[in-house]
């Protein structure tokens, strides 16, 4: 459902277009064509955040991929299709195979880099605080 706010819509809209938050305020919002780059990204950051702008984001998004009938299973085959026909090549591509290999593991989330980090907590018996 269209945001009632227009210039919070328009954000929306260019957001999802291009997919540059900045860009999208800087249309949105013709006065932040004066502003200094760092206020707009940081206007354009919050904007962003906004439950209301999120949503409508996501919704944009969802409209999109079901009106191009694209899944993750779709492009993980086309991917795989990619990679096969790179290998398979006269002369093989190993950068194009492993660009579609990443491309999978990205499209499924394996491309997180998870930190994880053990503290210890040591007991005195004293309540500082």
């Amino acid at each position: 459902m269209k945001l009632i706010n227009t210039k919070h819509e328009k954000f929306c809209q260019a957001w999802h277009e291009t997919g540059i938050k900045s860009g999208a305020y800087r249309e949105s919002h013709p006065q932040s064509k004066k502003w200094k780059d760092e206020t707009v990204h940081n206007k354009a950051s919050a904007l962003s955040r906004n439950l209301q702008v999120l949503a409508r984001f996501e919704e944009l998004q969802e409209q999109a991929l079901k009106s191009h009938n694209v899944t993750i299973a779709s492009l993980l085959k086309e991917l795989e299709e990619a990679r096969s026909i790179a290998l398979a090549a006269e002369t093989p591509q190993a950068s194009a195979a492993v660009s579609a290999t990443l491309g999978k593991a990205k499209l499924v989330g394996l491309d997180k880099q998870i930190i994880e980090k053990t503290i210890k907590v040591i007991d005195t018996g004293e309540n500082n605080w």
